[in-house]
């Protein structure tokens, strides 16, 4: 029997605080997503700096990947348990470390995959705002708020933007930027950040929590869906530099502004597809989104020039995996008991990133073994394609929740 408390509905109407609890949210996503992403901007450098096969380099971005994917599980469970309120100004203080540590260890590959695995730290953030936004909205307008909340992830678009620009001031310049951000914003949170009034704390323990929300069939069909959308968001976001300097004679530079591009139209994406989902049911959003992801992967397995015909097919393909990450969670908040939310929000969060964990390996490993990234684009599409066909003839049985 399911013993934790369940939370009393949010009042009709989002407070101020709601708003406050929000924008917070959203800044702390954004820069521990941003600290979560430091090592693949920079992979290329480290990459020639300690001599790396393709499939190292893949292993070295991919890493905090799975760490942070990992991590949310036990996290969002926290989160139910101790709230917004202590653990986000804990996990962006707790994320300093790993990110000053990637200055010692720059010049040691063992040393870099152990740092990358304390780094993953930065990525269960996710499960944590995921609660609390849902908390503060009533159910009209959560899809829009946790798409806004959502574009947090657009700390990958920072990392790939400015991470390399900053270095080329100093090689160390970028930790220290981000650590000092990090820490300025651990302070903020811990005076700015609430939980919302009347929070019931759940009685049963965190494994029991957990089993609960992994018993739930939703939890595993959400999991899949979100794997191949935020999967494919990750995935890019940590490998779309590589790629574009290995296929497209990209300078490093040039390659992190074009995945930072990339990953700006996910951000923009991904509150439209809350929104979208606010307005019909978020299985008929996710469905076209993954559509549209999957005719985009096959253009693109066929190698076009990069500019026009590249950079469009990426662009769109950008634009639909955001849009379906949003209206998948948009969906986890209307068929998740509140009391449940960190705890589903963490299992679904970590096959999402776990997603994202996969793909640059199988990329990595099949370049080196083909000389080629096509294969890698046509198991994207079937991926897609999949859960397009899913999303419509399964998941539009799954009700609003008023």
């Amino acid at each position: 029997m399911d013993t934790a408390v369940k939370q009393s509905p949010a009042p009709s109407g989002a407070p101020a605080a709601a708003y406050r609890n929000l924008v917070m949210a959203t800044i702390g996503f954004t820069l521990t997503f941003w600290a979560w992403n430091l090592i693949a901007p920079m992979s290329a450098d480290y990459k020639d700096r300690l001599g790396l096969s393709s499939f190292q380099q893949s292993l070295l971005v991919a890493v905090p990947v799975l760490v942070g994917s990992l991590g949310r599980i036990p996290v969002g469970a926290l989160t139910d348990k101790y709230g917004a309120r202590v653990m986000f100004p804990l996990t962006s203080a707790l994320t300093v470390v790993p990110v000053l540590l990637l200055i010692p260890a720059r010049d040691s590959y063992g040393a870099m995959l152990a740092v990358g695995f304390l780094l993953g730290l930065g990525g269960t953030t996710f499960a944590i705002g995921i609660p609390l936004v849902n908390s503060w909205f009533p159910p009209a307008d959560r899809g829009l708020a946790l798409g806004i909340f959502g574009m947090g992830m657009g700390g990958v678009a920072l990392s790939g933007y400015f991470t390399p620009r900053i270095a080329g001031h100093g090689d160390n310049l970028p930790f220290l930027v981000v650590a000092a951000a990090l820490l300025v914003y651990a302070a903020l949170a811990a005076l700015l950040v609430s939980d919302r009034p009347g929070r019931q704390v759940p009685a049963d323990s965190l494994v029991h929590r957990l089993g609960a929300a992994g018993r739930l069939r939703v939890t595993w069909e959400l999991s899949a869906l979100y794997a191949i959308g935020f999967g494919g968001i990750v995935a890019f976001g940590v490998y779309l530099p590589t790629y574009l300097k290995t296929w497209y004679a990209l300078s490093p530079t040039d390659a992190g502004t074009k995945a930072a591009g990339f990953a700006l139209v996910t951000v923009i994406f991904r509150p439209i597809g809350g929104r979208l989902s606010d307005r019909m049911h978020p299985a008929l959003v996710t469905s076209a989104a993954l559509g549209v992801a999957a005719l985009t992967a096959i253009v693109q397995a066929f190698d076009p020039q990069l500019s026009p015909g590249g950079t469009i097919a990426l662009l769109v393909m950008a634009a639909g995996l955001g849009t379906a990450s949003g209206s998948v969670f948009a969906l986890v908040s209307q068929v998740t008991p509140q009391a449940k939310v960190g705890s589903v929000t963490g299992i679904v969060g970590a096959m999402g990133g776990l997603g994202g964990f996969v793909p640059p390996l199988v990329m990595g490993a099949i370049y080196s073994a083909k000389d080629s990234f096509s294969i890698g684009f046509m198991l994207l599409s079937d991926l897609a394609l999949a859960g397009c066909v899913y999303a419509y003839g399964r998941m539009r049985s799954i009700q609003r929740d008023g």
